[in-house]
């Protein structure tokens, strides 16, 4: 699924106004740093994926998700529905209709240092809308704790100390949190886990075994990676495609 021309026209907006975008980055591989990096996959997507923002890699490649952390969780995902490992790249990119792909702000920083407040609440009203208008989905696996606290930008006092208080929790890399936010008619289940990074050296050889558990509970499997459309109209999610 691709961003519709009104969704393209917000986001080009918001990045001719936003400094800090990593240019030459982009000209370096001939790509607009206008254009954000969103991989939107198939609406009725049953599982959904929220990084920080996109590298290098994300740019050469125009899609989410696909440099080095982004390549441990596709490995991780293709052992779960095949029982084999990765055979090449493109079996990684293959991946990405199956999954609702989105990060804080879909734009490249310089330096790769995370996003300022500022930013991330610039960009947080059409992140919010990608998630109520562009997935039908509930569940979002969050990585990294820039990624799970972006749910209380602009919320209200109750939600953003229930999500502090989640990520000071032990468990919270096996337990999940349900949240509510405003401008979105239904709620989502946060499954966070840490950020797959080698500089994260307290999680990172723990991920690949947290992302798996992360599955299991999700029962994840080929037979359902989309939802049942039947019980998402019943829902009252009908109209939303």
């Amino acid at each position: 699924m691709a961003l519709d021309a009104h969704q393209l026209a917000t986001f080009r907006q918001l990045a001719a106004a936003t400094p800090g975008v990593d240019v030459e980055v982009y000209r370096r591989f001939d790509k607009n740093p206008l254009d954000p990096i969103i991989g939107l996959g198939e609406i009725d997507a049953r599982i959904g994926f929220m990084g920080r923002d996109p590298g290098r890699d994300e740019i050469c490649h125009g899609e989410p998700f696909i440099g080095a952390g982004g390549q441990i969780v596709r490995r991780a995902i293709h052992q779960q529905l095949h029982g084999q490992p990765l055979p090449d790249f493109e079996a990684s990119r293959a991946l990405s209709r199956h999954f609702f792909w989105i990060n804080t702000v879909p734009y490249k920083p310089v330096g790769n240092k995370a996003w300022s407040m500022s930013i991330k609440k610039r960009f947080h009203p059409a992140m919010t809308e990608l998630l109520e208008h562009s997935w039908l989905g509930r569940d979002l696996i969050t990585l990294g704790r820039e990624a799970f606290l972006w749910f209380g930008i602009a919320q209200d006092k109750s939600l953003r100390g229930r999500l502090d208080a989640f990520w000071a929790r032990e468990d919270r890399f096996e337990s999940s949190l349900e949240v509510q936010l405003a401008g979105m008619s239904r709620p989502l289940r946060l499954h966070p886990l840490p950020h797959p990074s080698p500089l994260n050296a307290t999680w990172y050889g723990r991920f690949p075994g947290l992302l798996r558990q992360r599955f299991e509970q999700l029962k994840l499997d080929p037979e359902h990676l989309r939802l049942d459309r039947n019980a998402v109209v019943g829902n009252g999610f009908a109209g939303c495609s």
